[in-house]
């Protein structure tokens, strides 16, 4: 279990940094006047784009970082924190995985393991933030009437690739915690001690004068009816 779910949340890494590079954030709408265009503008988190119908795919980055808007800003932020959240996850559950020899004997592994499977919901929460609300913003414009259908944007494949490798992120992490808390630590049971009886270590008493002539007489009788 613990195995599969950090197959899944590397799968879920990847996607969410796929995302975060590609700039299939926002596509122009072909509706109204855009219907048969030429060029296809993009716009990502650092660069914008555009495909035009000869197969010519050109990009440039933004000039200045502080001219985004705070949106803009905010989701980088977000999309870079889940990546290195997601980088310290997978290092935290390596460690604590049963199937490692990290710390092979310590009581603390599985513990660790949990750890690692927090890390990586909070990574899946922090890229599925920033996500959801540009999809958001996106519909919200799509269906404002005041702007025109050549400045409208319509979902691209970034955003559902993040919404889907958030979820992966989550589901890892929520697998490796079940781990943990399924497994329950087997308390340490001393081994019960044999039972020796008191009376065995106590010494034997000195025979007495009167029994030694006792076993002295019944060994003369025997040689006597002996002969």
């Amino acid at each position: 279990m613990q195995l599969v779910a950090l197959i899944v949340c590397i799968i879920g890494m990847v996607g969410t940094l796929s995302a975060t590079i590609m700039p299939h954030w926002r596509i122009t709408a072909h509706i109204g006047a855009n219907v048969v265009t030429a060029i296809v503008y993009m716009k990502g988190l650092w660069w914008a784009c555009a495909m035009f119908s000869t197969g010519v795919f050109q990009c440039e980055t933004y000039n200045s970082v502080l001219e985004l808007p705070a949106d803009l800003q905010t989701a980088r932020a977000m999309m870079v924190i889940s990546v290195g959240l997601s980088l310290l996850a997978i290092t935290i559950s390596v460690v604590g995985m049963k199937c490692t020899v990290c710390a092979k004997d310590s009581p603390i592994k599985d513990k660790v393991a949990g750890t690692g499977g927090v890390f990586f919901i909070i990574a899946g929460l922090a890229g599925l933030v920033p996500v959801a609300w540009t999809m958001n913003g996106v519909i919200l414009n799509f269906n404002n009437p005041l702007i025109p259908g050549d400045l409208k944007f319509e979902i691209g494949e970034s955003l559902y690739l993040g919404v889907v490798a958030a979820m992966l992120s989550i589901i890892g992490g929520v697998m490796l915690s079940l781990s943990f808390v399924g497994r329950r630590t087997e308390p340490y049971s001393r081994r019960p001690m044999s039972y020796q009886n008191p009376a065995a270590n106590r010494s034997a008493p000195a025979p007495s004068a009167a029994s030694v002539q006792s076993k002295a007489a019944k060994s003369e009788f025997n040689s006597y009816n002996l002969t």
